[in-house]
């Protein structure tokens, strides 16, 4: 959306989860990732550590109330709301504790809410035993043509790449707001819910301790080790307690500028390289 780069500039920073049970769930991420559990004032729970974050607030289950992506400044985020004006997007109010007034918020075609603002870097340290940086959120839904058409003509979001099955139906996009390959992916699914948020660390190696740490609390792995077609980074799922899936990732590939959109075949070859996969539909 800008004449240097297609991106829009900004990076999932923290995720907001409906949950039945947000002590249970918030726990489940203490136990298994590393974070801090701390209650709120109004209720919800606040999981934290060096560059990952989720809130959680009651509610059903397998829905987010926001996806939080921040801009490095305010002028940047000033340019976005300005362009998104042009393309007449209705704009809501911030729902985030962390963003400053100035962060805005719209609703997708299936309500789920995206917030942009602004919200001081917070790096990890090198002596991080276990890097795990937020990086990505997967939505599952009934309108995927709609809901892509949504998120890259309306918000500028860049397909990475496109699923289609044998007779050029789309089933799955990949969607980048940065260099990384994508910050938002939407698979074709009977149903409408989440699918899973994405956790980046360094390399193999991590993924190896990452595996182990989970494994020593009774966490077992869903899916993986495998490494994924689109992105080509090296994965491991789990599930928490609300039957979300979790995931570990290493190595996803950075686009560059002249990178070309990319098209993949519907198959669990290309959800993994190295053999089974989850099938949304």
């Amino acid at each position: 959306m800008t004449a240097d780069r297609p991106e829009i500039g900004a990076r999932l920073d923290h995720l907001c989860f409906r949950s039945p049970d947000p002590k249970r769930l918030a726990g489940f991420f203490a136990r298994g990732f590393g974070m801090s559990a701390t209650a709120m004032s109004n209720g919800d729970w606040r999981c934290h550590a060096p560059q990952r974050e989720l809130l959680i607030t009651s509610g059903g289950p397998n829905g987010t109330a926001y996806s939080a992506f921040a801009f490095a400044d305010e002028d940047a985020l000033s340019r976005y709301r300005r362009t998104l004006a042009q393309h007449s997007v209705e704009l809501g109010p911030n729902l985030s504790p962390h963003f400053a007034a100035s962060a805005f918020s719209t609703r997708d075609p299936d309500g789920s809410v995206a917030l942009f603002g602004v919200r001081p870097a917070e790096p990890g340290s090198p002596n991080d035993k276990l890097p795990a940086r937020l990086q990505h959120v997967v939505f599952r839904t009934t309108r995927l043509d709609e809901m892509v058409e949504f998120y890259e003509r309306r918000l500028g979001f860049v397909v990475s790449d496109r699923v289609r099955d044998e007779a050029g139906a789309l089933r799955a996009c990949f969607l980048r707001t940065d260099a990384e390959h994508h910050s938002l992916g939407i698979f074709l699914s009977p149903e409408t819910r989440l699918d899973h948020h994405s956790y980046e660390t360094r390399d193999w190696n991590c993924i190896r301790d990452w595996a182990d740490h989970v494994a020593t609390r009774r966490i077992p792995l869903v899916w993986g080790v495998g490494r994924h077609g689109p992105g080509n980074n090296l994965f491991f799922m789990v599930k928490d307690p609300d039957d979300n899936l979790v995931e570990l990732s290493a190595e996803l590939e950075v686009c560059g500028e002249d990178r070309s959109e990319g098209l993949w075949p519907h198959d669990q070859h290309t959800l993994n390289l190295w053999g089974d996969a989850i099938m949304r539909s």
